[in-house]
Parts: C-alpha cells; structure tokens; sequence
C-alpha cells in the first residue's frame, strides 16, 4: 500500500464501529483525510485489534513522524545542567519518556481533533495506546487520584514510554493544595521513569491548558521540583521542559537562568 492507501484503509476499518463519523463520506483533500482518520482515532472506543489493523497503522504513523521531523535529545543543548528547554511537538521528540497531561479516565481525549496534549499525543501514538491504558484502568477499577503517574509504552511515538499524570484543576483562585498536587506530579512522574530506568524525560506544562493552572506559577513548581530530586536524589536524569506557547518558553526562559 502507498502511504495514501494506508490512510484510506485506516479510515475504512474505523468506519466499521458505528459513530457520528462511520457514515461520513472519505474526502479527496489529504489534510481532510488526515482530520477524519484522527477523528475516528479520538471516538474509538477501546477493545482488542486485528495485527493487520497495528501494523498498517504503525507503518502509517511512523512515516507521519518522519515527515514531520524528529528532534532527538543529542540535538538539544542544555540551559542548565542536566536540564533542557525546547519549544515544538512534544509527539516529534525522541527521548526515554514524554509526559502526557491526561484526565482521570486515563483513556485519552475523546473530544475530535481537540488540541490538548492528550489528543495530541493518542493521535499520534495510535490505538494501542488507549488500549493499553484501557488495560490498566479497568484493572485499577477507579479514576486516576491527581498527582500519580502511569507508564506505558510509547508505541508509534519516537519515545519509548509515556508517563500518564492527572493535574489539578484549578476554578477560582489558586491555593495551597493545587500546588502540592502539581509538585506531586513532577514527581510521580520522575520516580515511575528512573523505576523504570528512564534517562530522559519531557515534561509539558502540566495543568497549564483548560485545567486552568495560572502559566509562571505551574512553571515556578515544575523547576524547582525537578532541581529539589535531582539534588536529594542524586539523579542524572536528563529533564526537559517542553513549551509550545511562546508565552510559557519566555517564562521558563526567564526562570531557568536566573
């Protein structure tokens, strides 16, 4: 199959599951193409899937990635220390762990083409994904607390694992618990990865999106959590900071050369 074919395929085995997009005609426009197939992604709903449909989407996301570029770690020069700032796709970067912002379902963002993290980095990394976290959930048999942390693998993403981490929401002013969950989510996150022999790890700005965690706050407590580990721990796990606002890489910026 051309990588064209895939993406027609892809959306004609995902169009078998009834939903609001099953019956929507395939467009000839490729980015329109692309949008329904992620779309489809975004509604499905977890259960076991044919080799056939892994292999074929596996091929196609990782030919994605290729197209749209990989940035590995060894590309990067550090700001601080063990600790790097990079502004892009988190879904693009090739490290040990990239962080995924997630719900308490733990299942990814069902909502079609949203731009969170979480759809973002489903999207990219294909159903496996949310199976696996499927797997996990039902045998947890609860919601995700905020401020833990899951692992799985990375799939089709170019790193090897995601660290899943439920953020605190924050309606109304911010307060003493919603920084001590968000610190606990830092570092979740980074005692799961080194358990699981991570050597990098990217953090995106956690709860700083619709979970409505004000930006330079968020920012204040991911740095100084990560420096107050590595320095208690002893840890040379390498920790970058991934923004995609220009707003939150002048704020981390700004912090991390002081």
């Amino acid at each position: 199959m051309t990588h064209e074919e895939q993406r027609v395929w892809l959306i004609k085995e995902l169009q078998k599951e009834p939903s609001q997009l099953s019956r929507y005609r395939i467009p000839d426009d490729e980015q329109e193409q692309k949008d329904l197939l992620r779309g489809l992604m975004n509604i499905w709903m977890p259960k076991p899937l044919s080799e056939e449909y892994l292999r074929i989407e596996s091929e196609y996301l990782r030919a994605e990635a290729e197209e749209k570029g990989i940035t590995y770690l060894s590309d990067l020069e550090p700001i601080d220390g063990d600790l790097y700032l990079w502004q892009g796709d988190i879904t693009t970067l090739a490290c040990d762990a990239v962080v995924n912002a997630a719900n308490a379902q733990m299942l990814g963002c069902f909502l079609v083409l949203h731009s969170c993290i979480d759809n973002c980095l489903h999207s990219a990394s294909g159903l496996a994904l949310r199976y696996r976290c499927y797997e996990i959930m039902s045998k947890q048999g609860h919601e995700e607390p905020t401020g833990q942390a899951k692992i799985t693998p990375g799939y089709n993403l170019p790193s090897k694992y995601v660290l899943h981490t439920v953020g605190p929401i924050v309606s109304g002013r911010l307060n003493k618990t919603h920084c001590e969950l968000l610190k606990s989510c830092y570092l979740s996150c980074l005692k799961l990865a080194e358990k699981n022999g991570v050597k990098s790890i990217a953090f995106c700005c956690i709860s700083t999106g619709v979970f409505g965690f004000p930006q330079r706050e968020a920012a204040e407590i991911a740095i100084s959590t990560v420096k107050e580990y590595k320095k208690a721990t002893n840890s040379d796990i390498k920790v970058i900071f991934n923004v995609f606002k220009d707003e939150d890489l002048m704020i981390y910026r700004s912090l991390l050369q002081k």
